[in-house]
C-alpha cells in the first residue's frame, strides 16, 4: 500500500467520523453535548483541509501517488 493510498484512506476515515459527530450533534437533545459534536466536527473538518492540502502537495511532487483517485474512479 502506498503513501497515497493510506493518505487518501485517512481523509475517508475523518470525513466519515465528522459526518458521525454531526449526526450526533443534530439527534441529541442535550445542548452541552450537541455543542461538543459540532465543535469536535469543526475540529475534523480543519483536520480534513489540512491534510488534503498535504494530499494535493504530495501528489503534484509525486504524480504516481495519483493511482488511488484512478483506481476509485475505475470502481465507478
Amino acid at each position: 500500500m502506498t503513501v497515497g493510498t493510506k493518505m487518501h484512506q485517512t481523509l475517508n476515515s475523518i470525513s466519515s467520523a465528522k459526518t458521525q459527530l454531526k449526526t450526533f450533534a443534530l439527534e441529541s437533545q442535550d445542548q452541552n453535548a450537541k455543542q461538543q459534536f459540532s465543535n469536535l466536527a469543526n475540529q475534523l473538518e480543519s483536520i480534513e483541509q489540512s491534510l488534503t492540502g498535504r494530499v494535493n502537495y504530495i501528489e503534484q511532487q509525486e504524480p504516481q501517488y495519483k493511482v488511488y483517485q484512478q483506481q476509485q474512479q475505475q470502481q465507478q
